[in-house]
């Protein structure tokens, strides 16, 4: 089978190149070349947590050669610039707190990749995510995919992967997916991969050098990074906040408010009067969020009833029982049980077991409660 093979020079993707080239697939390998903060400072260290180092960039060129394979560099600066890079600033200015892996994998990775594939007359594209599919028969003979959950739960990237198609799904495999970690670093092992002592997984955000975004949001959002209160629901003032974006819902570490025995954390923001919003930690917790983008992998809800659903609001995070209401193009994510209060832009996933069934934005921090 002739399969394009991503290979960002990572081990995950390194060891699928080997495996698929082991068992006798035609591999065309290719690399994306997407953009990097311009405005970094020149001396700032690119972590090793990022697929853009060097050493990943030598390891897919040295793979793909010993393999025997072409490798493309495909470069995507401008189209990741303005799909991934300026909506993730327009959200923070806003007050939300997006989750731009999950638009990139639909429209950058998975979206190129598939156009690709198909250009260059590939039947397959395979990836490293640890992610599964699989094929779902129907009662009436016709089939759909699903994608499912990886067998190493502590490593599984579906939650990044809920806004992919039928259409991409339906040409794409993920080796890795019914593998623990440790099998993978066995066969990198197998390889002969070159990897050092020193090598680290790809898991921060890919288009500044540092770990956290704070630095690269102060670079590029200065006209809103203005300083103003942190405040209790009753208006108290308990401190002072450096800019609006540097913060999320949920954070209590680095709100330079000391001196109290119980913790704050940020409970809201309020754009408009530029209030950072805290209560005490546990104080509020919320029982419904509002979505909107909605989209379902490979089957949608019945509209007349709430339907029972397990979610995530983080990638590995604890699993929350629920309801799901559809409202028109909105629905309405219910908690059997008090939540902690939700960021507005990140996603909640919904699960079926080990399937994915879709998920949506959420678009408000609904109805605080306090305990």
């Amino acid at each position: 089978m002739k399969i394009l093979v991503a290979m960002s020079g990572g081990v995950d993707s390194s060891v699928v190149a080997c495996m698929l080239h082991e068992q006798g697939h035609e591999l065309i390998g290719v690399r994306f070349s997407l953009w990097v903060d311009p405005l970094a400072p020149a001396l700032a260290q690119v972590l090793p947590s990022k697929c853009c180092t060097t050493q990943n960039i030598s390891r897919a060129a040295t793979v793909a050669r010993n393999l025997g394979i072409p490798l493309r560099v495909i470069n995507l600066e401008q189209e990741f610039k303005k799909s991934v890079v300026d909506p993730f600033l327009e959200d923070h200015k806003k007050g939300l707190t997006p989750n731009p892996c999950i638009g990139c994998n639909r429209t950058i990775k998975f979206g190129k990749l598939i156009s690709l594939m198909r250009e260059l007359g590939c039947e397959k594209l395979a990836t490293g995510h640890y992610a599964r599919v699989a094929i779902e028969k129907l009662p009436d003979g016709s089939k759909r995919v699903i994608l499912l959950e990886a067998v190493d739960k502590k490593k599984d990237q579906s939650y990044y992967l809920y806004g992919l198609t039928q259409e991409q799904l339906m040409h794409v495999q993920f080796p890795l997916g019914s593998m623990k970690k440790t099998e993978v670093y066995e066969l990198a092992k197998h390889f002969d991969l070159p990897l050092s002592e020193s090598y680290r997984e790809s898991q921060d955000l890919c288009f500044f050098p540092e770990k956290t975004p704070e630095e690269f949001l102060k670079r590029h959002l200065q006209s809103a990074i203005i300083s103003g209160p942190i405040v209790r629901r009753d208006g108290t003032v308990v401190g002072t906040h450096e800019g609006l974006p540097l913060y999320t819902v949920g954070q209590r570490r680095g709100l330079g408010i000391g001196g109290l025995k119980i913790p704050l954390e940020v409970v809201s923001k309020n754009v408009e009067k530029n209030h950072l919003i805290v209560a005490t930690k546990g104080e509020e917790t919320i029982t419904r969020v509002l979505l909107s983008d909605l989209h379902f992998i490979s089957w949608k809800p019945d509209c007349s009833d709430p339907v029972a659903f397990e979610c995530r609001t983080r990638s590995l995070s604890h699993r929350s029982k629920g309801r799901l209401r559809l409202m028109a193009d909105k629905a309405i994510f219910e908690f059997d049980s008090p939540a902690p209060v939700q960021p507005a832009g990140q996603s909640l996933v919904l699960y079926r077991g080990e399937e994915i069934v879709g998920g949506g934005i959420i678009e408000n921090e609904s109805n605080p409660s306090r305990v």
